[in-house]
Formats: C-alpha cells, sequence, structure tokens
C-alpha cells in the first residue's frame, strides 16, 4: 500500500516544474566567483538573494579593502554579467558576513555572476577559500510571500528550491 501511495505522489508530481536558484562559489585568484542560475523550468519573480557567510565553521567574511580584517589580496564587488537583471547591491565593508542582491524575475537558464574576494579567518592558509570551507554558509531567499534557503555543500554550491510552477 506504502508503495502505491508513493507511487502516486511521484506521478503527481512529475508534471510540477520547480523555480529554484542555484548559487555556486568558485575560488580564484585573485578574484572569487560567485554565480546565481535560474535551474528551474519557469521563470522566477522579483526577490532578494542574500549570501550568508556566518554559519560557516571556518569564520569567511568578505574581504573588499586593503585594511581591516581580510589578508593580503583583497577585491570589492564587481558585477561581472547578468547587469540587467540586478536591481541593486547592498553596501559591502571589509569583514562584512552578508552580500544581498535585489534580483528582477529571471527566466529558465538566466544568469548573473560576480567577483569578490573571501578569506577565511580560522587560520591555515586564509587567502584562499575551497568549497569545503564555503559548506555550512546560507543562501536566502525572500520573493515576496515566499522564502526559501539552503545551505552551501563541499562543493561550494548552494540550490534553493523556490515554489511550483506551471512549465
Amino acid at each position: 500500500m506504502r508503495g502505491i501511495l508513493m507511487a502516486g505522489l511521484l506521478a503527481a508530481t512529475a508534471g510540477t516544474a520547480q523555480a529554484d536558484m542555484q548559487v555556486t562559489f568558485r575560488d580564484g585568484a585573485p578574484k572569487d566567483t560567485f554565480t546565481i542560475t535560474n535551474l528551474g523550468s519557469c521563470a522566477t519573480g522579483p526577490m532578494v538573494l542574500t549570501i550568508d557567510l556566518a554559519p560557516a565553521p571556518i569564520g569567511l567574511i568578505f574581504d573588499v579593502t586593503d585594511a581591516g580584517g581580510g589578508v593580503e589580496v583583497f577585491q570589492p564587488f564587481e558585477l561581472v554579467s547578468g547587469a540587467d537583471f540586478v536591481q541593486g547591491a547592498s553596501a559591502v565593508r571589509d569583514g562584512d558576513q552578508t552580500l544581498s542582491l535585489d534580483l528582477a524575475a529571471m527566466a529558465q537558464g538566466d544568469e548573473v555572476r560576480f567577483t569578490i574576494d573571501l578569506d577565511d579567518t580560522g587560520g591555515g592558509r586564509e587567502i584562499t577559500v575551497n568549497g569545503s570551507e564555503m559548506a555550512g554558509a546560507m543562501v536566502l531567499v525572500n520573493g515576496g510571500d515566499a522564502m526559501a534557503e539552503a545551505a552551501f555543500d563541499d562543493t561550494g554550491a548552494a540550490r534553493v528550491i523556490l515554489a511550483a510552477c506551471t512549465a
């Protein structure tokens, strides 16, 4: 009986499209890169997407000036692609742990990419941050009436399932 119910549930949701965003982090020299992509089967609505580094256990910070908590090389926030979707960005001070983007609606496959420098404050090789050090950092999405969140995994990716939509 349970198998029949599960099969029915899967069949009922098989045609349901999801609006979801993937945020990936890649360490680079001298700039680290974040990419925000709508991997869903439908468009998103306008949203505020926040990257929160505080939950990561290694003590991650944004290093955007030569004075502050960062180590050696610093890089300010720089929008690389997808400017048409970015309606605003929070000011990021050196040592901050959050960055928010006010995003317009994004169709399936649309992407926003920006660079900035991240450092860890936990000791060791503080100037580089790999995917596993991003594990636990969060992506928070507020899309008006809907809110969702996801943690970065040890590959430096977080996938936020926003809502079901009609395909």
